[in-house]
C-alpha cells in the first residue's frame, strides 16, 4: 500500500477543511456521498502533526480513505501498490 497525495473540495464550517465533499484522483474527480467514519491521530506531542482520517463512500458506492496532514496541508489516499499485486 502507499499514498498518494489527492485535491480535496471540502466544506468548511466551524473549522477549514471539516470534511470533504469530493475528491480528484488520477484525474478523476469523485463525490462523497457519506463520510462512514473518521478519527483523528498525533498533535498532542511534539513533532506529530495532527492527521485527521475520512472514510467516505462515493456517489458510485466505491469506499476510500482520505487522509489530512495539517502540518503540510495536504490530503491523500492509500492505494494498492500495483494492480494485480498481492
Amino acid at each position: 500500500m502507499f499514498e498518494e497525495r489527492i485535491d480535496v473540495e471540502c466544506f468548511s464550517g466551524h473549522r477549514a477543511n471539516e470534511r470533504p465533499v469530493a475528491f480528484t484522483l488520477r484525474d478523476r474527480r469523485f463525490e462523497v456521498d457519506q463520510v462512514v467514519d473518521r478519527w483523528y491521530e498525533g498533535g498532542l506531542e511534539p513533532g506529530r502533526p495532527e492527521l485527521h482520517y475520512f472514510k467516505v463512500r462515493t456517489t458510485e458506492g466505491q469506499l476510500f480513505l482520505l487522509r489530512y496532514n495539517t502540518l503540510f496541508d495536504a490530503w491523500s489516499t492509500t492505494l494498492p501498490d500495483a494492480p494485480g499485486s498481492g
